[in-house]
């Protein structure tokens, strides 16, 4: 998971793509990288960490250029190191290309091996920078077909932004596993992950990129061409997008995050009510599930836990000991309110456990009577193979245990998951969810190989 911005045409085209990628921070904390192009030259300015941390405003006002590019990383190929930092920018035939990549395609090794054999040198060991080889090894003649013959041997999910000299181009699989967003600002266009990308930039959301759309936006001009594919696929909206990554604030998938959540909570409740003194979620993402919960029930909600702001999001993290520690400091029971109570917690997902269980046992200290957990979607039993970090049924407690036996491991009084169907009926989108990783059925064929590190030297 990753968040990606674009900007055309804006005479401060790289602050613009700053504040997208600030907006996006809760789509990736390991890296972010801004390209910006000026007519001439490209520049570029790419660092580990936070992109409030990367960004001064000296570093900004070198990224001259009225054509800009960023991303924001959460790794799912390839490992943290700056190397894989992205936006990838290379020359070609004396022309720049930048790409930065949301997704994971599926067909990886079968076109890494491809490309190799026909003399491509690899830099990074990311499958983002398959598309610039696809590009570089593709008769450019006409602009659109150009394009659909690259990206129409990618197989997988991805949304992506491209910088080609003065085109910005935004793709989308055909599939649409990944959000991907057009806004207008001023004369140009902006391509962002997620709509709230374009409040922060006062911009005009437009709409959503479709599955298997290609836009190529020169000025104020804006075309669309579509992959052969697009027309043959259902769609396989990630709807793990609608239960977490995406900030409720956002709209995506032809909705609104945050009354997705709440509708997931009330979903929730009508399917396991519990008898409480009152609801809490746990922050951020689960508050507005238990938002709807407690509002269809007639409890009290109450905000029993603070979150520590400068602490990132937990599941993100690369490394199981950074997930325990921000679990240890980022949130932070108020006891006053919990102390002799029985509560609802509302969680929006169980992935490995730890986190849960760490996050009970503080509310348990923090003197709860009773603890009944309640969570905003099915048990996750099968990795993902498109975009989110759990590529291993192993690291999966659904997968290996019964809600009975997650329960006991959790150490909460009652535990309880909302039915797919009940998941599924709140989403506007009827018919149009990837939801693999609730049931092991995938919309494509998967790789054989799983490793996030299958590209390493």
């Amino acid at each position: 998971m990753c968040g990606i911005v674009g900007v055309s045409h804006h005479k401060e085209a790289s602050k613009i793509a700053f504040l997208g990628l600030y907006a996006l921070q809760h789509r990736g904390e390991e890296a972010a990288g801004i390209v910006s192009y000026d007519g001439h030259d490209t520049h570029v300015l790419k660092k580990s960490g936070l992109a409030v941390d990367n960004f001064d405003e000296e570093g900004i006002r070198r990224l001259t250029g009225h054509m800009a590019i960023a991303h924001t990383r959460y790794s799912t190929t390839g490992s943290s190191n700056t190397k894989n930092i992205q936006p990838i920018l290379v020359s070609h035939r004396r022309k720049p290309i930048a790409v930065a990549h949301n997704g994971n395609l599926t067909n990886t090794e079968e076109l890494y091996s491809k490309l190799e054999n026909e003399g491509s040198i690899f830099q990074t060991s990311m499958d983002s920078e398959i598309f610039v080889h696809l590009l570089a090894k593709t008769p450019n003649g006409d602009m659109a077909q150009w394009l659909i013959k690259a990206f129409s041997q990618v197989q997988g999910a991805y949304s992506l932004v491209l910088l080609l000299e003065d085109y910005l181009i935004g793709a989308r699989d055909p599939q649409g596993f990944r959000p991907l967003c057009l806004g207008k600002l001023g004369d140009g266009y902006i391509l962002a992950s997620e709509g709230c990308a374009f409040d922060m930039m006062k911009a005009e959301f437009v709409r959503e990129i479709a599955p298997g759309e290609i836009v190529i936006i020169k000025g104020n001009k804006v075309e669309s061409v579509y992959l052969p594919e697009a027309s043959k696929k259902a769609n396989a909206f990630c709807v793990f997008e609608n239960i977490y990554f995406a900030r409720p604030d956002s709209r995506i998938f032809n909705d609104n995050i945050y009354q997705v959540r709440k509708r997931l909570g009330q979903q929730l409740a009508i399917e396991h009510p519990a008898k409480a003194d009152f609801v809490m979620g746990i922050p951020d993402s689960g508050n507005y599930a238990a938002l709807g919960y407690a509002q269809q029930l007639g409890l009290p909600f109450e905000m029993a836990i603070v979150r520590n702001h400068y602490i990132g999001r937990t599941f993100i993290q690369p490394t199981q000991f950074l997930r325990e520690f921000r679990v240890r400091v980022k949130l932070n029971p108020i006891r006053d309110v919990i102390k002799g109570k029985k509560v609802v917690v509302i969680e929006d997902s169980i992935v490995r456990g730890t986190t849960s269980r760490s996050r009970i046992d503080e509310i348990r200290e923090a003197g709860a009577k009773e603890i009944h957990m309640r969570i905003s979607c099915p048990p996750i039993i099968s990795p993902c193979f498109y975009g989110i970090d759990f590529p291993s049924k192993g690291e999966l407690i659904a997968h290996n245990k019964t809600v009975k036996e997650i329960a006991d491991f959790i150490k909460v009084d009652s535990l309880k998951f909302l039915s797919l169907e009940g998941m599924l009926s709140v989403m506007k989108e009827k018919g149009s969810f990837c939801s693999a990783c609730f049931t092991g059925k995938y919309p494509t064929q998967i790789p054989k190989n799983t490793d996030k590190l299958k590209l390493e030297i």
